[in-house]
């Protein structure tokens, strides 16, 4: 009753058209309409003898209207102070069921209504919030697998340019690039280590995309891509030019444009949300992944194999830890703290110390499966190719070199510039990636084994007694 009482108060948007109504019903109305009246000035169209070049004719008749209509737009209710009053009371009525309601459904439906009837501009603050909170927890909303609170949700959030995308393009990258793995599961399940908090649902949503990148952009390069161009898709990314696009290949073209969309889109969100532009930090995170997997691929089309040292300088960037690290810091609920960004933009102790075990833990998981399928040489064979050691005493070496980095890592979490919640995040992906490559690589071979506590996790129910 309030929203229908709201809309009639004039000067609300309403008030100018309820008057041409009523003016339309009125009898002064229908003789003017019946009856043309002479103005001083009035166009009409005309012809031209003119063969050669003759003018289409159009006869819209004169109008219907008098110019006292439009001099005539005034409202005896603009200086009434009891209409003031009743307007003010009834906007706060109204602004209380928006922030009262309790159930996101009716939220959305009551600012479809709002907006509907031109006088959502009343209540921006409120709606403003009440979308960001829906943007933001969409995991934590039942009403999601609802398919009508999905429509309602996405158009509004549409309309009110919150950049949200129609549907998920990534993991459909495995089904228009066949040779990339197809891993939404895997993807979303480090994520979920990585915060499984409530209020972490939009990072999480970031990170499984940005994990749906990286691992196809490294079977390009691991598996697909020829050399020349390899060189081309990293000098596109390295420039960030969605200009240069036309010089890579088809499936390139795909690639390229599903990171160039994404990353552009979280850093309008940021924009938009935290004040910050952060576009040159997201460009250049992964423009050194890329670097890091051309050198590697040069490595293995050139049959190089380097030496332990050279390999981890360039293998704990290749990982992909710090695009993970990176976007997972903008992520947060955080304020954005403008001395943070240097030690981002410099890659930090914590960066890279949980960047290189996480190397070190993925080799010892990866290794024999990716010697069958071609793969270039990891750090195991690098410390067999410098020493001469068994596979079996590469192995035992590669594990103290993670004992030595974690150590490492605990002092890099006390002495971290960064926030406590990015730092357990950093220990997180490092756990989780133990879990993953504890008995092989579970991240890419579905197995009994692995499917079985992926599912655990995810899909089946916790038995109760």
């Amino acid at each position: 009753m309030a929203l229908y009482q709201l809309c009639l108060i004039p000067n609300l948007g309403f008030s100018k058209i309820i008057q041409i109504g009523e003016a339309q019903s009125s009898s002064l109305f229908k003789a003017k309409c019946c009856n043309h009246v002479h103005r001083p000035i009035q166009c009409k169209a005309f012809t031209v003898s003119n063969q050669a070049n003759p003018c289409r004719y159009a006869d819209f008749g004169p109008s219907v209207w008098d110019y006292d209509f439009i001099q005539s737009l005034t409202s005896e209710f603009l200086d009434n102070e009891l209409y003031a009053q009743q307007r003010n009371e009834l906007k706060e009525e109204v602004r209380t069921m928006l922030c009262t309601m309790k159930n996101p459904l009716y939220q959305l439906e009551l600012i479809d209504d709002l907006q509907r009837l031109g006088v959502a501009y009343h209540f921006k603050n409120e709606i403003n919030n009440i979308l960001n909170h829906v943007y933001k927890n969409v995991d934590s909303l039942m009403e999601e697998k609802n398919l009508y609170f999905t429509a309602l949700k996405f158009r509004l959030l549409r309309e009110n340019v919150y950049l949200i995308s129609a549907g998920t393009d990534f993991t459909a990258l495995g089904e228009k690039l066949g040779f990339a793995r197809d891993k939404i599961v895997e993807n979303f399940v480090w994520t979920v280590a990585f915060s499984f908090l409530p209020h972490f649902g939009h990072l999480r949503r970031v990170l499984t995309k940005v994990n749906a990148l990286i691992t196809t952009i490294y079977d390009i390069y691991d598996v697909y891509g020829t050399l020349e161009e390899l060189e081309l898709f990293t000098d596109v990314v390295s420039r960030w030019d969605i200009n240069a696009i036309d010089t890579l290949p088809e499936y390139m073209k795909i690639c390229f444009l599903e990171l160039y969309n994404f990353v552009d889109e979280f850093a309008r969100d940021i924009l938009k949300e935290k004040g910050h532009q952060i576009l040159s930090y997201l460009a250049k995170v992964w423009a050194d992944l890329c670097k890091a997997y051309l050198t590697e691929a040069k490595w293995h089309f050139s049959g190089y194999a380097p030496s332990l040292e050279v390999y981890i300088d360039t293998a704990w960037i290749s990982i992909g830890a710090t695009v993970i690290l990176i976007h997972c810091y903008f992520s947060t609920p955080n304020p954005i703290r403008m001395e943070d960004l240097k030690y981002l933009e410099e890659y930090s102790n914590i960066i890279r110390t949980s960047s290189k075990t996480f190397r070190l833990v993925n080799d010892l998981g990866t290794q024999r499966r990716e010697i069958e399928d071609g793969d270039i040489i990891k750090s195991i064979q690098c410390y067999m190719h410098d020493t001469g050691a068994s596979e079996q005493f590469a192995r035992e070496h590669i594990k103290a070199m993670i004992c030595a980095t974690w150590k490492k890592m605990n002092e890099d979490v006390y002495y971290s510039p960064f926030p406590p919640s990015f730092t357990e995040i950093a220990l997180n992906m490092i756990r989780t990636s133990l879990r993953m490559y504890q008995h092989g690589d579970a991240h890419s071979i579905q197995d009994t084994k692995s499917t079985k506590w992926k599912s655990s996790l995810l899909f089946d129910a916790i038995p109760i007694p």
